[in-house]
């Protein structure tokens, strides 16, 4: 940046004086930059007698003579003589001033006062005009570091622009979630409503989610549906090197807000900012971020009782919030936003697909029914997927095949069709993913499989999907072992037929054993060690180290390879009662590649 001003400068000087060259030309003339001789004014004289001056030129400062051969001389005069009465006056008759080509020229006047003046001038101008750059450089620079403690908010005004404003409507899902928000809607809009029963307006809303679930969409919509502006900003643009920076952030922020009120205050990732204080924390109490959050909610505690601002907020991390900000008084509300389910999904599929030229036999439901736990966010990328690739394909219409295409692409990656396998990597391949769907098909509480697949995708070799027919929220223990036990089918089954494993289960086994690990320190469904949990926050694991004896942790770590050992006997049992059905699998999918589910429960139900 101070290089482009720098050279900016350089550029203007150089300029300038161009400028001045080219004006100053024009005001010389050709004859002075010519090479002449001075003579005295008797030798002109002289030389008039003599006749060998053919053209003599009277200026205002100066005589300049032309002699027959060609030469040029001047000779000086004053600025108020007459040159012509000076001539008769020394004996210079009509006659021979009669000879001779006089010319009376004015233009040396300007000359002669011009030229000096710019040569006198002309610097101390430049440097004048040099410092005034500097100083109006100086003082921009003085007023960006005042701007600095300004908070940079994005203000969205009351009338909005037609792209940006969203009402609720726009939101498909979180039901419980927009109630709640109506009545927020309602103090913005009626506030003395509730100021005239004794009630106090909420200071703040916390909204708390998974990333992508719509909390940023629903703040813009309760903004949209108030019809008040909307300040946002990100709680990372208060934390800067600077000290004191974040606090006077803070304080611009609220000062705004409370210029436009009622006004609705969005802080996204509030957990940049808010992080709890202390130990757990890990910081010191001279922290910048820590004086941020001081500010934040000294600003929270000094809302008057009548005042129309909202702080709305959003986290995926409430478990790092410090207590003092979730306190009655400041965010007095806390809204938590989950995942959709399979209507609240074909809801989203279908605002997101508003826009776009389906085919008529598109059917949404089951692209929902096909995507359990998913964000409103990946649906949004689904719908966007499927479109970009009907359009690579130069269709006018999108089909279902592209919506089931995008889902595999979001999950997994893209098709890597120029990575072709081995026969042999083929086969291994093919008989991994035969033992996962093989014994997902035999276990109890286990998922249907959707599709098997050699195709390499993303980082994989292949991949087997299933899906649940239905939403669950809870979870049992028996679900986790029978998923458990899937995971290691896959190296079971290369163990089995090849008497060798590869590298190609190092996923599952990692999956396999963090979940018998959540099962032991999280859920308390170990038999040996009882309903106790033993999760820790990683922050204060740091500070003050586990909270269990080293015998403890051996006792976890016995009973995660118990699990898994008897997971792994679970998994090894239907490999050996089903091998035939193994190998067939296999085999037809080193033919097709590919089994969708409607073709592979034909293959593991047929005799």
């Amino acid at each position: 940046m101070i290089k482009k001003i720098i050279l900016k400068n350089f550029l203007i000087i150089i300029a300038v004086f161009l400028f001045i060259s080219i004006i100053g030309s024009f005001f010389v003339s050709p004859e002075i930059l010519k090479e002449k001789k001075e003579v005295s004014f008797s030798q002109l004289v002289k030389d008039i007698k003599d006749e060998s001056i053919s053209q003599i030129k009277i200026g205002a400062n100066k005589i300049t003579a032309i002699y027959k051969n060609g030469e040029e001389k001047f000779s000086q005069k004053d600025l108020n003589s007459d040159i012509l009465s000076d001539f008769s006056n020394i004996g210079l008759t009509k006659e021979e001033l009669n000879k001779i080509d006089i010319k009376i020229e004015t233009k040396e006047v300007l000359n002669g006062w011009l030229l000096p003046l710019l040569i006198s001038f002309l610097p101390v101008v430049i440097l004048i005009g040099f410092f005034f750059i500097l100083f109006r450089q100086a003082k921009g620079g003085a007023m960006q570091a005042f701007d600095f403690s300004k908070a940079k908010i994005r203000l969205f005004g009351a009338e909005g622009h037609p792209t940006q404003k969203i009402s609720f409507k726009d939101v498909a899902g979180l039901k419980e979630a927009k109630q709640e928000l109506e009545e927020i809607v309602d103090f913005l809009k009626n506030p003395q409503k509730y100021l005239k029963m004794g009630a106090q307006i909420p200071r703040g809303v916390l909204l708390v989610g998974p990333s992508g679930v719509g909390k940023t969409m629903l703040a813009r919509a309760v903004a949209g549906e108030s019809n008040t502006p909307f300040l946002s900003i990100s709680g990372s643009e208060f934390v800067e090197l600077f000290v004191g920076v974040g606090a006077a952030r803070i304080r611009s922020l609220f000062n705004e807000a409370k210029k436009n009120q009622p006004s609705i205050v969005f802080i996204d990732e509030l957990d940049a900012i808010g992080k709890m204080r202390g130990p757990g924390g890990i910081s010191g109490g001279h922290e910048e971020r820590e004086q941020t959050l001081n500010q934040l909610l000294v600003e929270m505690d000094g809302f008057e009782r009548d005042a129309t601002v909202i702080i709305l907020a959003a986290t995926n991390r409430p478990d790092v919030l410090d207590s003092a900000l979730l306190r009655p008084g400041r965010f007095d509300r806390k809204v938590t936003l989950d995942l959709p389910d399979i209507n609240e999904r074909e809801e989203i599929l279908i605002v997101h697909s508003r826009n776009k030229p389906l085919a008529g036999g598109i059917n949404l439901r089951e692209i929902a029914e096909r995507t359990p736990g998913f964000s409103g966010a990946e649906l949004a990328n689904i719908a966007n997927e499927a479109a970009i690739l009907a359009a690579r394909q130069e269709k006018k219409k999108i089909e279902q095949g592209e919506f089931l295409e995008a889902i595999e692409k979001v999950m997994l990656g893209p098709e890597r069709k120029s990575h072709l396998l081995s026969s042999r990597e083929k086969e291994i391949t093919a008989y991994h993913e035969a033992g996962h769907a093989l014994v997902a098909s035999f276990l109890p509480e286990a998922e249907p499989v959707r599709k098997v697949s050699i195709i390499a995708r993303g980082a994989t070799a292949g991949y087997t999907l299933k899906m649940p027919s239905e939403d669950r929220r809870i979870r049992t223990k028996k679900q986790f072992l029978s998923e458990i036990a899937i995971l290691l089918s896959g190296y079971l089954a290369e163990k089995i037929i090849f008497k060798d494993i590869s590298t190609g289960a190092s996923n599952d086994l990692f999956r396999a054993t963090e979940i018998a690990r959540d099962l032991v320190m999280e859920y308390g469904m170990s038999e040996k060690l009882g309903p106790i949990s033993f999760k820790e926050d990683f922050s204060q694991r740091e500070f003050f180290g586990r909270s269990y004896s080293e015998d403890m942790a051996k006792e976890i770590d016995s009973e995660v390879r118990k699990i898994i050992g008897n997971s792994e006997k679970e998994a090894i049992r239907v490999l050996h009662k089903k091998r035939k059905l193994l190998d067939k699998i296999a085999k037809v999918l080193i033919k097709k590649e590919v089994l969708e589910r409607e073709e592979f429960e034909k293959l593991i139900k047929s005799k």
